[in-house]
């Protein structure tokens, strides 16, 4: 069996739309009320999948989710007199952002040698704690091979718990027993903190993890505050490298100290707030980037969105980091600028999944022939733009569910309409 890092990436849904749902999302509550354009955001989330590809990493997707939910509308006993933000709740898109999806730990790490993830319940925004049921759906379909996955149901809806956005692991290389390294919260100032401690705690019993390799260590306050609404926002971490902002961690000699002491491969690039603020961090989502390992050997490359460019503090540092002779050897950039003005970077659109991709249902994996067939019915069936004020029409909602329709048709996922 071969196990390798495989990024499976949330295609945008037909519904992507700027509602302003999430308090302590800055860029997601600055764009609330602009148009949307599903159509492309779409097409740029595939853009990034064939980006990686072209590096020879091994690409799966997840596909959107129902949308509008009726079934949340109906529990909600929903009608004209609704708080406008539920409505437009029913219809959000937030599933792209698979970072929340769930909690993976690869088979080498747990006691059963299988792989297990378990689904996020996304409890502390209401748009987002109504996806889980049809998430999970998915997971135990794209990972179905029992001998290889287990998929457990959520934690208990009293712990918030909002998946791998959260969650960190360090080794050698992916197909080596690993340290997770799980991030919680326990005060935002303004916003709320929204891992819990005792839902990552839960989660690592479930994964039936080593405790010995295995550190929970709290986000500071003050990233909290300032818009680092999970941890991938100020820190992301790939085989023994951490790429950090100096103030992502409410005690960062200590965080560093314990994951050195039980990782001996681990290595920090820390960002001092003196080059870049935790302000212009959270703005650029500099961090929310994937830091990965090209197979060709050409070195570890971070994936950052347009807007690191778009900084000057931040663009400067990067280009001073590959002066240099520092681990992270590539910066490449994409453009998710649609996903990026929801609160979305490059990070938030994969989940890391450490497992043979044999062992993946194949309708979940990415090749170019599909890749363009996604293209295909993105341009054929994806509104151009939503502006907010189409939210809860019919006419819209009917052009949503028929995108949605015709792409599972198309990838021959019936299980999922």
């Amino acid at each position: 069996m071969s196990l390798q890092e495989i990024n499976f990436d949330g295609i945008v849904g037909p519904s992507h739309n700027y509602a302003g749902l999430s308090l302590g999302n800055l860029a997601a509550t600055r764009n609330a009320g602009a148009t949307a354009y599903p159509r492309a955001a779409a097409l740029q989330g595939v853009a990034k999948m064939r980006g990686n590809m072209a590096m020879g990493l091994a690409q799966g997707f997840f596909v959107p989710l129902p949308r509008p939910n009726h079934g949340w509308l109906n529990a909600l006993a929903a009608d004209e007199t609704t708080d406008p933000a539920l409505t437009a709740g029913a219809w959000s898109a937030s599933s792209m952002w698979t970072a929340n999806a769930a909690t993976v730990s690869p088979a080498t790490d747990t006691a059963d040698g299988k792989c297990h993830l378990t689904v996020a319940n996304l409890v502390t925004m209401a748009h987002r704690s109504q996806e889980w049921p049809d998430t999970l759906a998915q997971l135990r379909l794209a990972f179905s091979d029992t001998a290889h996955f287990t998929v457990h149901e959520p934690v208990p809806p009293c712990f918030g718990d909002e998946g791998a956005a959260n969650h960190m692991r360090f080794t050698g290389s992916h197909a080596e027993a690993g340290l997770e390294v799980f991030v919680y919260g326990r005060s935002g100032g303004p916003f709320p903190a929204r891992q819990h401690e005792q839902a990552s705690r839960i989660v690592a019993r479930k994964h039936g993890l080593d405790p010995h390799r295995v550190l929970f260590v709290e986000q500071a306050p003050e990233a909290i505050a300032t818009g680092a609404f999970h941890n991938d926002v100020v820190a992301v971490a790939n085989e023994g490298i951490l790429f950090t902002h100096e103030q992502a961690f409410a005690d960062p000699a200590g965080t560093y100290a314990a994951i050195a002491a039980k990782c001996a491969d681990a290595q920090v690039v820390e960002v001092p707030s003196a080059a870049v603020s935790l302000k212009e961090a959270v703005a650029s989502y500099l961090f929310n980037a994937q830091l990965i390992t090209p197979p060709d050997g050409s070195g570890m490359t971070l994936v950052v969105p347009e807007e690191c460019r778009d900084s000057a503090p931040v663009w400067a540092w990067l280009q001073d980091m590959l002066a240099g002779n520092g681990p992270i050897r590539n910066v490449m950039v994409v453009d998710v600028r649609q996903s990026m003005a929801n609160g979305g970077g490059p990070a938030c659109l994969r989940l890391r999944v450490v497992a043979d991709p044999a062992t993946v249902d194949p309708r979940f994996m990415l090749d170019d022939g599909k890749a363009a067939l996604l293209e295909q019915v993105i341009a054929a069936h994806w509104p151009e733009s939503i502006d907010p004020a189409q939210i809860g029409s019919a006419a819209l909602a009917e052009e949503v569910t028929t995108a949605r329709a015709k792409l599972l048709e198309a990838l021959e996922l019936s299980e999922l309409i």
